[in-house]
């Protein structure tokens, strides 16, 4: 029940910032298994539609939906920066501002009739394509909460469609085959996470939901990765005095580029990083020491699908 209110009262929280969505933004409606699905899409300035672009994927955390994402991340001044579609999904649920991903996790009987978020991913790049040219071979997906629980199912189960994925605050919860090919992974958790505890489920986590450690989580990418298993680790400058500071584990030497980042964020909370949200006993601290926007997708320039 307490965690249930927390993100409820996140939800409201990001409900109320009452974004606008502007002239470079599209929301988009489609049908997936008989469900109405939609997304919305910012395209950057002076964007070609004859020319392949890139493509980032934001998923929201649970009880939140693409609006209040896009107000959370500023992705998009990077995008218009760089030259690259940022694109937020939508969940489900039975508030339009407070939606969940099928991320896998939710124990029987509660999984019955989840609807598949990877068949939807897949038809939004498809319906994406109907908009504009994109670039096949750099399509990433990155998620908070929930969302990056969801992005290490895609890259489970669509690493044919995703180059790369990276999760902020959201551990591995799917318990599903790997996929043929090494997907590099970029991963930010705070060591004081209160909603998706790094350990892994403790009592506040309702029964029914389950999801791996960040370390159970690191280490079945690295290993299916094939990287080296001893990190290059990294304590990075603590510019800020927020109370938190940051340590970059890097394992590299991996079969086909499949590289593994994790980001250790030594007092942060449930939050990401760089944001700017103020700390508070919900979520806790949001370390400003890092941009996750810009580590993103200076991680994901480094890849993209074989040919």
């Amino acid at each position: 029940m307490l965690r249930t209110l927390c993100y409820s009262i996140i939800a409201i929280q990001s409900w109320s910032f009452g974004i606008a969505v502007s002239a470079e933004d599209l929301t988009r409606t489609l049908t997936v298994d008989g469900l109405s699905r939609s997304y919305l899409v910012h395209f950057p300035a002076n964007h070609n539609p004859e020319q392949p672009i890139p493509v980032v994927l934001i998923l929201h955390g649970a009880a939140q939906n693409a609006i209040a994402m896009q107000k959370l991340t500023q992705f998009d001044a990077v995008a218009d920066r760089e030259g690259f579609l940022t694109v937020y999904l939508n969940g489900t649920g039975p508030l339009p501002f407070a939606l969940t991903f099928n991320a896998g996790g939710v124990l029987p009987p509660f999984d019955r009739k989840l609807p598949d978020d990877v068949r939807y991913t897949s038809a939004v790049l498809d319906d994406l394509a109907e908009l504009t040219t994109v670039d096949p071979r750099r399509v990433f997906a990155c998620g908070y909460s929930n969302g990056g629980m969801m992005c290490y199912r895609l890259a489970a189960e669509l690493s044919d469609r995703i180059a790369a994925i990276g999760s902020i605050a959201g551990s591995q919860a799917i318990e599903l085959p790997l996929p043929a090919r090494p997907v590099p992974v970029i991963h930010f958790h705070g060591s004081q996470d209160p909603i998706v505890p790094p350990a892994g489920p403790d009592e506040t986590i309702p029964p029914f939901l389950t999801f791996l450690s960040v370390d159970d989580t690191v280490n079945i990418w690295v290993q299916h990765n094939g990287c080296s298993e001893s990190p290059a680790i990294e304590k990075l400058p603590n510019d800020v005095r927020d109370a938190t500071t940051v340590i970059r584990s890097a394992y590299t030497a991996c079969t086909h580029d499949g590289e593994v980042q994790l980001y250790w964020i030594v007092g942060g909370g449930h939050t990401w990083p760089g944001s700017g949200r103020l700390p508070n006993p919900i979520t806790g601290r949001t370390t400003q020491d890092i941009s996750a926007n810009e580590l993103l997708w200076t991680f994901f320039q480094r890849h993209s699908l074989p040919e």
